[in-house]
């Protein structure tokens, strides 16, 4: 565990799983026995507007809300959000984009959220069981075997 807070924002388009990311990351840290506040915002996600989700964790986390420039990842899965969003990222904070991961090899293409989240578990203090369980917890059985596939192509991007 660490006393410190770390923030990480996804921001995508509606319909893009930013959202699930969010949850599966929140659940993943929830299971490693981390504190965890979420918050998101859909804007018009419906109608493809933007949207943004903010997960916080550490031994003791009071407010779900990242204050801008105090994100310490920034998961960016259409690139038009990374502008919109990039003042909530710190100086020497981590941007995940999508273009990091090469989606001609992921099995269903709605699972490049699950891939990002893949090269996001490259930089965390969180065991493969912990992504395994949030996954299994929060996606239907059908999409796991995919998601898992996603997931492990986006620890390899990280590491190229």
């Amino acid at each position: 565990m660490t006393n410190k807070t770390t923030n990480v924002v996804f921001a995508g388009l509606g319909g893009q799983g930013v959202v699930s990311a969010s949850d599966i990351l929140a659940e993943a840290v929830f299971q490693a026995g981390f504190d965890v506040k979420k918050s998101e915002l859909h804007g018009m996600s419906q109608r493809g507007g933007s949207v943004s989700s903010d997960v916080r964790f550490g031994d003791q986390v009071f407010s779900p809300m990242i204050p801008d420039g105090e994100a310490d990842f920034l998961v960016v899965l259409e690139s038009n959000q990374l502008e919109v969003h990039q003042s909530r990222l710190k100086p020497e904070g981590c941007l995940v984009l999508s273009h990091q991961i090469d989606d001609a090899q992921i099995p269903n293409k709605k699972s490049i959220n699950v891939a990002l989240l893949g090269v996001l578990s490259t930089y965390l203090p969180l065991t493969d069981e912990c992504w395994e369980n949030a996954l299994r917890i929060r996606l239907p059985e059908k999409l796991l075997e995919a998601n898992w596939k996603a997931f492990q192509l986006g620890k390899q991007a990280r590491k190229k």
